[in-house]
């Protein structure tokens, strides 16, 4: 018995990760594309972090320090490799398939180890492949990252090298980490790569956009200084990372070819988490691709699939987007006929026509004729709320990995939703429902709302919320982000209001519901719109009726200035477009390295500026990026888009990679090369009970970050 007792004792270890990698294998096997699209992730990150230790392996090397290991990945080993005086030495998991324990003169030594290959002269370094796929580092003699320098008498350590040389092998890998930026966006730009350009798509309403006068298909050549191969990303970074109130230039081309300089200020809409000038993406004409089931659903509601290409809106041809665009805006019509082509698999192309349903949609003041309808919510989405705080999310992780009962659902509200009332107040408009939910925290607040059923009829329900302030807000909110449409489909009128060179305060009561314009009867507000329109410049009557039967008429003088109608219309369904893209390609070697150069140096700038903006409250931490995130951000990339883009990707990895790894925190390399600075000024090294204290408290700092973006990664990445 006790001769099977030794092999299990001997082996265990060997024999679980066997019962491991078994199960392991099936899944690689039955998930190869899966896998492939992972190992792609990881050799990325890899050849990044490679990059990055070979400037310190390299220059260590060159300067005479012994080098003990040089890994790519975190312990526990899962491969190595090193040239002994006996041969070449291999080891395999060495930290868990262990025969005999680790002392302080040999490397430990694996059940899977072997020497292959004749004598020869020992090499100081050992390469390694770790088994936790991130980072990697390398170790050198006298070096430690996790506590203070080791003293030794070896000239070969790096504690006993000159500060200048110790500085030169800390800064390389940040320098080595710029040089492969600049290769990495070379490469990007020399096979090409299609990136939205620096044009306006859309305009968002009440924005700075808006206010400066700028329009949709304006193309911004120039932005705070930059003017050489802009694209969109460059003015969603301006806008973010600019400082309070900072006045960023601009300068545009408009679609007839004249130019005109802007001064534009960042603002931060409600529930939006960065600062924009409310400049949207541009787009194309032509149907975005969709998994099968959102396709389905597409050609449900709309009659449009995927690939489709719209040519003309009410038999007027298009061009472009915001062309389309603005004939949606200026209809102010219940619905517009879409002239679209199709390639059909055996027809090939074909033409097809399909009326799309709009609404109504502020604009500006957002009336007609000094009246405001009642408001709808679309798009609406669970948004940060008192549910959005720590102790809220980490709920909504157990719930969704099955340690917590799941919350009792509650009624509450929906897309569609028309608002009745919200509290005591009835008919309210988008601003007075705004202001009841802030001034009501903590409190219980009913929301009446006209909602269809599933049967398609309208039926009222009582919906209760309660305002909260949470930490990343300094008003009470009830935790949702939607669009404000009017209710154009009920011609009633929420309130009246007095408009600033525009048409006279109508005396209508809240809550009316207007029956008739000059004696034509109306159903909805379109009918509202064409009635007035047909008797401009004429004295009409508008009859309407209250809640209670009153009934009542005003007179209404209708004139044709501009201000008399603040109101748009929209896609009642939302239409996915694919985003319009332009080729970012070098004219050859030498153009590719100066447009990976710039590239760069924005990105680097970038980094520093956002942790800038960090530190001075104007970029939220909820907004950075960890490990979960990256890799789950890069999986995206490889598994939905070409090879380019992920390229493209680790470039600016690698920019930002040197920028934190430069930062003046210990234990990363701009910290200990802040510590040289301080020893050649203080003339001595700090003792290493200090460097101790520094280093753990530098690590103690870095992990809890880390954990922080983390956790924030798993949410946005999995159960948002």
């Amino acid at each position: 018995m006790s001769k099977p007792k030794s092999f299990i004792e001997r082996d265990f270890r060997f024999l679980f990760a066997i019962l491991v990698a078994i199960p392991a294998l099936y899944l690689a096997i039955t998930n190869l594309e899966v896998v492939m699209n992972v190992l792609m992730v990881l050799l990325g990150f890899g050849m990044v972090i490679l990059v990055h230790e070979f400037g310190h392996f390299i220059v260590a090397k060159a300067s005479g320090i012994k080098v003990e290991a040089f890994s790519l990945f975190m312990p526990p080993i899962l491969f190595g490799v090193q040239r002994t005086a006996e041969g070449i030495r291999f080891r395999i998991l060495p930290e868990i398939l262990t025969k005999n324990r680790k002392d302080d003169d040999k490397p430990q030594e694996a059940a899977l180890s072997f020497t292959a290959g004749g004598k020869g002269n020992a090499s100081d370094t050992e390469y390694r492949i770790g088994l936790i796929p991130f980072g990697g580092f390398v170790k050198m003699l006298g070096q430690d990252d996790v506590g203070p320098v080791k003293s030794t008498e070896d000239p070969r350590s790096f504690s006993n090298k000159p500060a200048q040389t110790r500085a030169a092998v800390l800064a390389a890998g940040v320098v080595f980490n710029v040089i492969s930026a600049v290769i990495i966006f070379m490469v990007a730009f020399l096979k090409g790569i299609d990136l939205p350009p620096a044009v306006i798509g859309e305009v968002i309403p009440d924005s700075p956009a808006a206010r400066a006068g700028l329009k949709a298909g304006d193309e911004i050549i120039e932005i705070a200084g930059k003017k050489k191969d802009l694209d969109f990303t460059n003015i969603a970074v301006a806008a973010a990372l600019s400082g309070r109130d900072e006045e960023i230039a601009m300068r545009v081309r408009h679609e007839d070819g004249t130019e005109e300089d802007y001064t534009l200020v960042a603002e931060q809409a409600p529930n939006e988490t960065m600062r924009s000038f409310g400049i949207l993406t541009p787009e194309t004409l032509t149907i975005a691709e969709l998994t099968e089931e959102s396709a389905e659903n597409l050609f449900e509601r709309t009659g449009l699939r995927p690939g489709d290409r719209i040519r003309a809106i009410n038999g007027q041809e298009v061009q472009t987007h915001w062309e389309l665009m603005d004939i949606v805006r200026n209809t102010l019509a219940p619905e517009v006929l879409l002239s679209v082509e199709r390639n059909d698999e055996e027809k090939g192309s074909i033409s097809v026509e399909s009326r799309i349903k709009l609404r109504l949609a502020p604009s500006g003041a957002g009336h007609i004729y000094s009246m405001v309808p009642r408001f709808q919510m679309e798009n609406l989405a669970v948004g940060r709320s008192s549910g959005s705080k720590v102790g809220g999310k980490m709920r909504r992780l157990l719930e969704k990995l099955g340690i917590a009962e799941p919350a009792e659902e509650k009624p509450f509200l929906q897309s569609g939703d028309i608002i009745l009332s919200i509290g005591d107040l009835t008919c309210p408009t988008y601003e007075e429902f705004r202001a009841t939910v802030k001034i009501s925290e903590d409190k219980v607040l009913p929301i009446e709302v006209l909602r269809e059923d599933a049967n398609g009829v309208e039926v009222t329900r009582t919906i209760h919320v309660t305002p909260k302030r949470n930490e990343d807000a300094n008003e009470a909110r009830i935790g949702i982000i939607f669009s404000a449409l009017f209710d154009s489909e009920h011609p009633v009128v929420a309130r009246t209001i007095a408009v600033e060179g525009g048409p006279a305060k109508l005396d209508l009561p809240r809550g009316a519901l207007i029956t008739a314009v000059n004696g034509v009867a109306v159903s909805n507000f379109y009918d509202v719109i064409r009635e007035i329109r047909q008797n401009a410049g004429k004295r009409i009557t508008m009859d309407y009726r209250l809640k209670d039967n009153t009934t009542g008429s005003i007179p209404l003088e209708v004139g044709s200035g501009e201000n008399s109608f603040a109101v748009n219309s929209t896609f009642a369904e939302m239409i996915p477009f694919e985003r319009l893209e332009k080729p970012y390609k070098a004219n050859g070697p030498v153009d590719a390295v100066v447009m990976g150069y710039r590239r760069t140096v924005m990105f680097v700038a970038q980094a520093y500026v956002t942790l800038r903006r960090l530190i001075g409250g104007l970029v939220s931490p909820k907004n950075l990026m960890g490990p979960v995130g990256i890799i789950t951000f890069s999986y995206r990339i490889v598994a939905e888009q070409p090879l380019v883009y992920y390229v493209y990707f680790l470039g600016l990895i690698s920019a930002v990679i040197a920028v934190f790894n430069f930062l003046p925190l210990p234990p990363l390399d701009g910290g200990l090369v802040l510590l040289l600075i301080v020893e050649k000024i203080k003339g001595s090294a700090l003792s290493e009970r200090v460097q101790a204290i520094i280093a753990y408290g530098g690590w103690a700092l870095i992990l809890t970050l880390i954990l922080y973006v983390t956790f924030n990664d798993i949410v946005r990445s999995f159960f948002s």
